[in-house]
């Protein structure tokens, strides 16, 4: 008698709190206390939360809030510098091991990698990735199980911390049908707020649209897109391919905020230059250059151009970085700036 085939499954493998983590792995001390990673680790300077533990999130803190505002809700937290080095090197352990496994790696980041794997027992095959990266590493991972990389990725929000959860065609609705928009993966708050405006308020009211009704808003490719996503189809296939950059940044918060728009232009060309550095490091010209600017208090506003060609052209980089702020209001204080490079595909 012959075996069953197995069946193909996008596995989701997504690092709980991965740099908190990582952090208290360096530190036991710190176990169970509020942790805060982000800028220089230091409160009173301007920068912004990379990440905190289970026990700082209970106090509302979150990723991309000021250190300043993190250090108001919990004046008793442990505030840590970012150490990208160290990140990188568990990182690279941890995605080591995933390759070990029966199964096709796709890296996302530091923290998270799909698996596209072939078995009958896809909680079981979860079950063996946590502990043979909790072996490796120390660390605890969530899964999530889907039968493409969407309903993977967002079932792995269900499995946290340390869980495994599955999300196929077969529960898509029952778990999702009601939920915002804004849980999908893909959907942020401006677009649900625009699906919103057009009556599409929850998941299935999305699915339930027509292509023409949301590419009449959207666009022919986005409208129809979301449509999908919001029926939970994707057709991405899990790759081991390197993930390539699309484009290199550079960007600086200041603990001044700057007023005078001339040492604005300064900064940019200086942030352009370094930018520059890295395309040139990767031997892919610019194509399109893109500027950040943060307004004090915290209102953030970008803006880009495209080239007249590919360049590594320092000056022509220069110019067309400085050249965006006229986009931009001068009679604002400026608290972070940044410089984007998009590139040429590799060859």
């Amino acid at each position: 008698m012959t075996a069953p085939p197995h069946r193909r499954w996008v596995l989701h493998v997504d690092l709980d709190q991965f740099i908190a983590a990582v952090e208290v792995l360096r530190r036991p001390e710190l176990r169970g206390k509020p942790v805060v990673v982000g800028g220089r680790g230091d409160p009173t300077e301007r920068g912004v939360v990379s990440t905190a533990s289970y026990e700082a999130r209970e106090f509302g803190v979150g990723s991309g809030m000021p250190l300043r505002t993190a250090a108001r809700k919990i004046p008793d937290a442990v505030f840590l510098p970012v150490d990208a080095e160290a990140y990188t090197e568990v990182s690279a352990v941890v995605m080591d091991t995933l390759r070990k496994m029966d199964a096709v790696v796709e890296v996302m980041g530091w923290d998270e990698a799909f698996l596209g794997v072939e078995t009958e027992d896809p909680e079981a095959f979860a079950r063996a990735i946590q502990a043979a990266v909790l072996e490796a590493t120390g660390l605890h991972c969530s899964v999530g199980i889907g039968d493409n990389k969407l309903r993977a990725k967002i079932a792995t929000g269900f499995g946290k911390p340390q869980g495994i959860f599955r999300l196929t065609g077969a529960n898509w609705f029952p778990v999702m049908g009601e939920r915002d928009t804004r849980s999908l993966w893909g959907i942020g708050s401006k677009t649900s707020k625009k699906l919103a405006a057009l009556g599409m308020n929850t998941v299935t009211e999305l699915a339930a649209a027509a292509d023409e009704d949301l590419a009449a808003t959207f666009g022919p490719t986005m409208g129809p897109w979301y449509g999908r996503i919001g029926r939970g189809i994707d057709r991405s296939p899990v790759t081991a391919d390197p993930w390539v950059a699309r484009s290199h940044s550079r960007e600086t918060t200041f603990q001044q905020n700057l007023d005078d728009w001339s040492a604005v232009t300064d900064e940019i060309r200086r942030l352009a230059v370094r930018v520059r550095e890295d395309i040139v490091a990767e031997n892919r010209p610019a194509v399109r250059v893109a500027l950040k600017v943060r307004y004090a208090p915290f209102i953030t506003r970008t803006t880009s151009k495209a080239l007249p060609e590919p360049t590594f052209d320092v000056d022509v980089i220069c110019d067309a970085a400085a050249a965006l702020i006229d986009r931009f209001d001068h009679d604002r204080e400026v608290r972070l700036l940044g410089v984007r490079l998009e590139m040429t595909p590799p060859r």
